[in-house]
């Protein structure tokens, strides 16, 4: 593959002029869960083919329960499968093979199992020093690199758990941000690397880490100690920059998040809502002074605020620009008004499971190029749906590939 040169589209949506920018390289992942997989897809849906390799009995989150059941749809389109047991001999000389073929090769697997099979980077890039490597890893190379990691477990020891929950009660964020984030900056380093290599026509290794993400997002906390001095409490029992910026429960016990995070804002909320006694109060004239003086402004807020349905703010707020929000369950954002009209959202078959076949959406990555949203063009692939293909593209003819199937080196 040549990713210089722009090859034409296949099998894509009309999109006239508007090529995507990753047309005409090929990734080949090794990866499973969410990180990796999340790195592949960011390529995937600029244009790059990206081929997953998978496991003889296919990716384990095919399957998975409860709040696992939509990883693999959500974190695998727009890529093809291949099957392959690394284990024999034949289906690692069949993925060497396939890595040899690649632009870049993702892996999220624990240190030293890609050398194994002759996977790693530094064997690869024997074979082609334009290789560029994506290894996604709990821990960059340091005293915890070989320790197990979960998205959960860096969030604990990362300080997140510790700001998401109440004092004495970590909790961890509500999705798998270090996961998906993590992939995100392993496609992010990818892209660069594609950059360098369009220069100097040497590919590089590019290492992203679960722990070093959640650093990264907690760090703003850690500034505001070296800053102030003063530790950052936990977000539910933080001292606010703002003082009003809140949820509150008004009429019917209804809820949503209103802000005034600004003097100016300030007026237009005690004006929209017909406070003037609270904005004619000295004690409130300047948002640090409404800040300190929290403990007595909130309770008088909550009360005159109980007395508006939600609808009715969320318009009047609307109306003068005031920051707000419902408070909304993720399968309510199926109905949202904004992400309908916009394509916010996009149609993919499922692959597995009792719903196999059935059409559910999907959301795409939360950016335009070329002022359109990059689109599902393959469906999330049944396990090794493409293994025949890719074998035939690789040079093997019909009775190597069915020799192959039948040794169990590759389904």
């Amino acid at each position: 593959m040549n990713p210089d040169k722009q090859l034409p589209l296949t099998g894509l949506p009309d999109r006239g002029s508007k090529a995507l920018p990753l047309a005409g390289l090929r990734v080949v992942e090794f990866t499973h869960m969410v990180m990796g997989p999340t790195c592949g897809m960011v390529l995937a849906d600029m244009g790059a083919e990206v081929i997953k390799v998978e496991p003889i009995d296919g990716d384990r989150t095919r399957h998975l329960l409860g709040a696992g059941a939509g990883f693999f749809p959500m974190f695998n389109r727009n890529k093809k499968s291949i099957a392959i047991d690394l284990h024999k001999p034949q289906g690692a000389a069949v993925a060497r093979k396939l890595a040899a073929s690649a632009d870049v090769v993702a892996e999220n697997f624990k240190p030293g199992t890609m050398a194994k099979y002759g996977l790693d980077y530094a064997t690869l890039s024997k074979v082609n020093e334009r290789l560029i490597y994506v290894t996604c890893k709990g821990f960059l190379p340091g005293p915890y690199e070989h320790r197990t990691a979960l998205d959960e477990v860096v969030q604990m020891m990362g300080g997140l758990a510790y700001m998401t929950g109440r004092p004495g009660d970590p909790l961890r964020a509500g999705t798998s941000v270090n996961d998906i984030m993590g992939g995100m900056f392993g496609a992010i380093g990818a892209l660069g690397a594609l950059v360098q290599r369009g220069i100097t026509g040497k590919g590089q290794e590019i290492q992203s880490a679960l722990f070093e993400n959640n650093v990264f997002l907690v760090g703003q906390h850690m500034l505001q100690y070296a800053i102030t001095g003063k530790a950052a409490a936990p977000m539910p029992d933080r001292i606010s920059a703002w003082a009003v910026y809140d949820v509150f429960t008004v009429k019917d016990g209804e809820q949503i998040f209103l802000a005034a995070v600004s003097d100016a804002q300030w007026a237009t909320f005690c004006d929209a809502l017909g406070y003037a006694d609270l904005k004619s109060d000295a004690r409130y004239a300047t948002n640090n002074q409404r800040v300190e003086a929290r403990p007595l402004l909130l309770p008088v807020l909550r009360e005159r605020l109980a007395r508006h349905s939600a609808a009715d703010l969320a318009a009047l707020f609307e109306r003068v620009g005031l920051p707000f929000a419902p408070i909304r369950k993720p399968e309510e954002l199926f109905d949202d008004e904004h992400l309908n009209v916009t394509g916010g959202l996009a149609d993919i078959t499922l692959p597995d499971g009792k719903r196999a076949g059935d059409t559910a959406r999907t959301t795409l990555l939360p950016f335009t190029m070329n002022g359109e949203r990059l689109g599902v063009r393959l469906q999330p692939p049944r396990q090794g749906a493409h293994t025949r293909e890719l074998l035939a593209q690789l040079g093997f003819d019909a009775a190597a590939i069915n020799d192959l199937v039948a040794a169990k080196a590759v389904a």
